[in-house]
């Protein structure tokens, strides 16, 4: 079986489940990346290196993390030269490299497979022109891969009919995200969230619960976004600046030292008109280093935990704050949601999202 798979990956621990399905005998991997990603953070050069596959790096056109202004430069995609039988392009089908990807696949490769990939969990208004595209790359599509059961869902009610499965197209890394000697102090509850500061993951409510916990608790917000200024500030109007500690992003090898030293990972995501959480990574990590999770029920973060964590309802600081507290002062529920994460967390990793993957690939690809 022969796969051109294209993707707009950055971090090299993402590329894992390719490693993997390229060292499988009955697969022939070829893999297009962005030559270079430009976003908030800058520009940076993209060089991956998975052993097993050929790497094609194509320059793009417009911004490179947005969806609906960017296009890749180029007009055969390598097709020409991989002669797949599948193209697996994880690309939204509402966006402009998926209908570029399918139109390519027209020309340069018609008895290819296409499958796309979507997280849109949520039905949202579209401008016409974004629809059109949708209902193009839909059209054109032979399979769709979502990253939970609500893109499924959505999928179904704007039409499309196809095949359609979850998968989400990222895993965690087991040789990165493992459990460590555990560096917590007895005297201090800590409790962290890692990700974006961005109104839609809650982060004042993780503040209020703080702040109603009262002292001897800690919260460690690792990461940055455009909402810590005002982050900062209902901080000190709680009171709880002191017990706040601010850590830049860090690398995917440096979070499980990290968390070796919390007491629990909280994702406190809220619904909006247009969003809800996808899937949350950040809690599949934290499990999988045998770290107690809470999140909310926004979105994936219920399908993602199932019964390895606490989960309450989203935008509730008072539910939040009682949670915190049962695991504050039961080590053992603090123990049993760890075990129970650590066996969820080998759902989603590289090596199950390489397999589910490629047993999709045979499902509704073949025959050859």
């Amino acid at each position: 079986m022969r796969v051109l798979h294209i993707a707009r990956y950055r971090a090299p621990s993402m590329e894992r489940k390719l490693e993997l399905m390229a060292a499988r005998p009955d697969l022939a991997l070829w893999l297009v990346r962005p030559a270079f990603w430009e976003d908030e953070y800058g520009r940076r050069e993209v060089r991956p290196v998975v052993p097993g596959c050929r790497v094609l790096r194509v320059p793009m056109l417009g911004r490179t993390n947005d969806p609906h202004r960017a296009l890749y430069r180029t007009f055969t995609f390598g097709l020409r030269s991989a002669r797949p039988h599948i193209i697996h392009a994880e690309e939204e089908p509402d966006s402009l490299a998926a209908l570029q990807i399918a139109f390519a696949r027209r020309l340069f490769a018609p008895q290819a497979k296409l499958i796309l990939h979507t997280w849109q969990n949520v039905n949202r208004p579209k401008r016409w022109y974004v629809r059109e595209v949708a209902w193009i790359s839909l059209r054109e599509a032979n399979a769709i891969l979502c990253a939970n059961s609500e893109a499924v869902r959505v999928l179904r009610e704007i039409g499309y009919q196809g095949p359609a499965e979850v998968i989400p197209p990222i895993g965690v890394d087991t040789r990165v995200f493992r459990p460590l000697e555990r560096q917590l102090d007895p005297g201090v509850f800590r409790i962290a969230y890692a990700g974006r500061f961005v109104p839609e993951k809650g982060l004042d409510l993780l503040l209020q619960a703080v702040a109603r916990l009262g002292p001897g608790v800690e919260l460690w917000l690792i990461g940055d976004g455009p909402q810590r200024a005002a982050l900062q500030s209902l901080a000190r109007g709680l009171g709880i600046s002191e017990r706040i500690r601010w850590v830049p992003p860090v690398s995917p090898e440096q979070m499980p030292e990290l968390l070796a030293q919390v007491n629990v990972v909280v994702l406190p995501s809220r619904t909006t008109p247009v969003w809800k959480e996808q899937f949350g990574r950040i809690l599949v990590e934290a499990m999988a280093c045998g770290v107690p999770v809470v999140g909310s029920d926004s979105g994936a973060i219920p399908e993602v935990v199932g019964d390895a964590g606490l989960i309450f309802p989203e935008g509730n600081a008072e539910a939040l704050t009682r949670l915190l507290e049962r695991l504050r002062r039961s080590p053992e529920l603090q123990a049993r949601c760890a075990e129970r994460g650590l066996a969820r967390s080998k759902l989603y990793t590289q090596e199950a999202i390489a397999e589910q993957t490629v047993a999709f690939y045979q499902k509704w690809a073949s025959p050859f």
